[in-house]
């Protein structure tokens, strides 16, 4: 049975709201005023707080002030009671950490909605999202009640590249995010030399230059088109503010850096000691998986042989033999620049 806990200095309001929640099967415990509310909050530990704002000996802000200076309290969803006068008052607990508010006088059905909306929430916040962008996507849209990610991008000033435009250069610094409206992007670095390794693929739906804004320095690769991209421009200080308020989606962007940074520690020990055969293997299942989301039967990779060369880590001279004695063996078939993959459980299971 989930536990809630009312904090509310009417004694009318207080034991209405009990019953409402007790008939509809919640374990309820009440308050008077703030202070004891807290002392009850730590005792019980509740799945759910309804607190008023204005009350004697403690009001609502000190109360949810005093939760959040609690680690084993900070993350107990948490609703404000508010009259109609007083909302004004809303933004402000809203800031200060609030998951909701109910608006007095209320009925029994709103009480309802309004917790059981909460408590699913929280759950599924407890659940692991991956640490991907679609992870990233999903504690949003948890968070905000809505796709927040795709009001961010929406209404935005657009980009548009062609392919192999320039999209940012190493050693510049970063004043906006992009999200990736239509195309494909890579990510590169180049030596002294001017070879070039392709260290991040980006497609249709992927937000791109996050890595700077979260380190607040300079851009550590550049970015290029690799066909005709638009890309929506959201403000630096809009990624901030989301960001600073919401610790949980720190931490999920947090997740992606550390797995990108074990990706890119894969990557080099494959371009150090696997075999040519492995490694153009392994580039055509990469570019199979990322960019064949819909897995549809008769996909193509249709990349320039000098980009597959430097996913690869490879001469372009010898990623080309490779791909002949591939399509020799019936596991791929070309076709001008396409590339279709015929078996992809042997090039899966292909030894080094």
């Amino acid at each position: 049975m989930q536990k809630v806990l009312i904090i509310e200095d009417n004694a009318e309001i207080r034991e209405n709201m009990a019953e409402i929640l007790d008939l509809a099967g919640y374990e309820v415990s009440t308050a008077g005023n703030g202070k004891e509310g807290v002392a009850i909050a730590k005792k019980l530990v509740p799945d759910l707080i309804i607190c008023d704002i204005m009350m004697p000996v403690l009001d609502g802000y000190g109360v949810l002030h005093m939760l959040q200076e609690n680690q084993s309290l900070q993350n107990i969803p948490f609703i404000f009671l508010t009259a109609k006068s007083e909302r004004s008052e809303v933004r402000k607990g809203m800031e200060l950490g609030a998951d909701d508010y109910i608006i007095k006088p209320f009925d029994g059905t709103d009480l309802l909605n309004a917790v059981a909306r909460r408590l699913k929430k929280a759950a599924a916040l407890k659940k692991q999202l991956s640490d991907t962008m679609d992870g990233v996507h999903q504690l949003i849209e948890l968070s905000f009640d809505k796709d927040y990610l795709s009001e961010l991008k929406e209404g935005r000033n657009t980009n548009n590249h062609k392919r192999k435009q320039l999209i940012y250069a190493e050693g510049n610094h970063p004043s906006m995010l992009f999200y990736i409206l239509k195309g494909k992007v890579k990510t590169y670095k180049r030596n002294e030399e001017g070879k070039e390794l392709i260290v991040g693929l980006y497609n249709k739906g992927d937000f791109l230059g996050y890595m700077a804004l979260l380190e607040g320095d300079i851009y550590r690769q550049s970015a290029e088109a690799l066909e005709d991209t638009e890309l929506a421009v959201i403000p630096r200080s809009e990624f901030d503010d989301l960001i600073e308020k919401n610790p949980e989606i720190m931490k999920k962007f947090i997740g992606i850096l550390a797995r990108n940074i074990n990706d890119k520690e894969e990557q080099l020990l494959a371009i150090a000691y696997n075999s040519l055969r492995k490694k153009v293997a392994d580039t055509l299942i990469v570019l199979q998986r990322k960019y064949n989301s819909e897995k549809e039967e008769d996909y193509t990779i249709d990349l320039s042989r000098d980009t597959l060369a430097a996913i690869a880590g490879v001469a372009k001279e010898s990623l080309i033999r490779m791909l002949g004695e591939l399509k020799d063996e019936n596991l791929i078939s070309i076709e001008s620049s396409r590339i279709k993959i015929i078996n992809l459980r042997i090039l899966e299971e292909m030894y080094n």
